[in-house]
């Protein structure tokens, strides 16, 4: 397939070394040697430190939806009541996969350019629905948003919710994600995104409430987050784990770690800024209302009036340039920049702008 050289997808983001060098090596069987579990568990070690948690991470093989599905289906009964905030694409999702899975779903929905901001209305539903779980998404990365979920998180302690279910597949490592500060149960994380691995894992963090719920639930399947609980204590996991996968996310969390978290966060949302005011001095506007908190891992951008998706697309593709489209009702509206990860770099940045300027003044 055709490459390109600069490279500015939402995710998966462009792979470092480290993390390909990762996958080269011949491992044997997971299942039988210690090392693949002492691998495991530092790697949990330092998810742990990503997500600011002491609660254990489940690490599964699987794209980053897949720990969107096991916390779902391993801690909910049919009937259960779920009360979802949905200011996106993915937000509005969940909520459906919750339906799905039998549900009784209360949905609280925002225009998918704006965030959460006004928190009356959702204590309100939180008192009159007494729901087991609220579910969120930190960073919609379709609209290039990030909601603040510190407040959500007291209302959920404030009213004893159950449970507060976070998707952080698109911040963590490139955003703070304060999980036991903001009270979240369940906060689902995936490998290609600012961790700069490949789409293969996925990984959670459990509270002790929510491991409770799940051996009540007692859900059996390959997405079930019940067998993890002794999988390490046992070195006896569900199904064969990806020994390379593991590998792999271990090597992306440790280089945000060496680098640091603060100086991190402090890089995206440099690179972030800068790639937003370029934006708006050539002319075009972003997708997010001015009153919302913008991601500081994507940037979402409304296309030029008169102007074809294809035929951008296109145009951007023949000077080196991928970027990302966009879902539901930003499909053909909506093009985004993934400065995520390796992605989250000032020069790539500086290069994919450049060709979006030649591109519109073209046009």
């Amino acid at each position: 397939m055709e490459t390109y050289p600069i490279p500015m997808v939402p995710g998966p983001v462009k792979l470092p070394q480290t993390v390909l060098d990762a996958y080269q090596t011949n491992f044997g069987s997971a299942d039988l040697e210690a090392e693949f579990l002492e691998l495991y568990n530092k790697t949990e070690s330092n998810l742990k430190m990503i997500l600011c948690t002491k609660n254990r991470v489940v690490i599964q093989s699987g794209e980053g939806m897949l720990a969107l599905w096991s916390a779902l289906k391993s801690c909910l009964l049919p009937g259960d009541g779920v009360l979802t905030i949905a200011t996106g694409v993915f937000g509005d999702g969940i909520g459906d996969m919750a339906l799905s899975i039998g549900a009784d779903v209360n949905k609280i929905r925002l225009p998918y350019n704006e965030t959460i901001s006004d928190m009356s209305e959702i204590e309100a539903a939180i008192v009159q629905f007494k729901p087991k779980m609220i579910t969120v998404v930190h960073c919609e990365t379709p609209s290039g948003t990030l909601n603040p979920i510190a407040e959500l998180g007291r209302l959920k302690r404030r009213h004893n919710v159950p449970l507060l279910y976070v998707d952080a597949v698109a911040s963590a490592g490139g955003s703070p994600v304060l999980s036991d500060e903001w009270n979240i149960d369940l906060c689902l994380g995936g490998s290609q995104k600012c961790l700069s691995s490949l789409p293969d894992m996925a990984f959670l963090s459990v509270s002790e409430s929510a491991w409770d719920i799940i051996h009540n639930v007692n859900y059996v399947g390959y997405d079930a987050l019940k067998p993890f609980y002794k999988a390490q204590a046992a070195h006896y996991f569900p199904y064969t784990p990806n020994w390379q996968g593991v590998a792999g996310l271990n090597a992306g969390a440790e280089l945000i770690l060496n680098e640091g978290l603060d100086n991190s966060f402090a890089r995206h949302e440099k690179v972030a800024e800068f790639c937003r005011n370029k934006i708006i001095k050539m002319g075009l506007s972003l997708f997010p209302a001015s009153d919302a908190v913008l991601s500081p891992t994507v940037t979402a951008v409304n296309l030029p009036d008169g102007v074809d998706w294809p035929e951008f697309n296109l145009q951007l593709r023949q000077q080196g340039l991928v970027v990302g489209g966009s879902y539901g009702p930003m499909v053909g509206k909506v093009f985004r920049l993934g400065h995520m990860g390796t992605q989250a770099d000032m020069e790539l940045v500086k290069q994919a702008l450049n060709v979006i300027e030649n591109v519109v003044e073209k046009i």
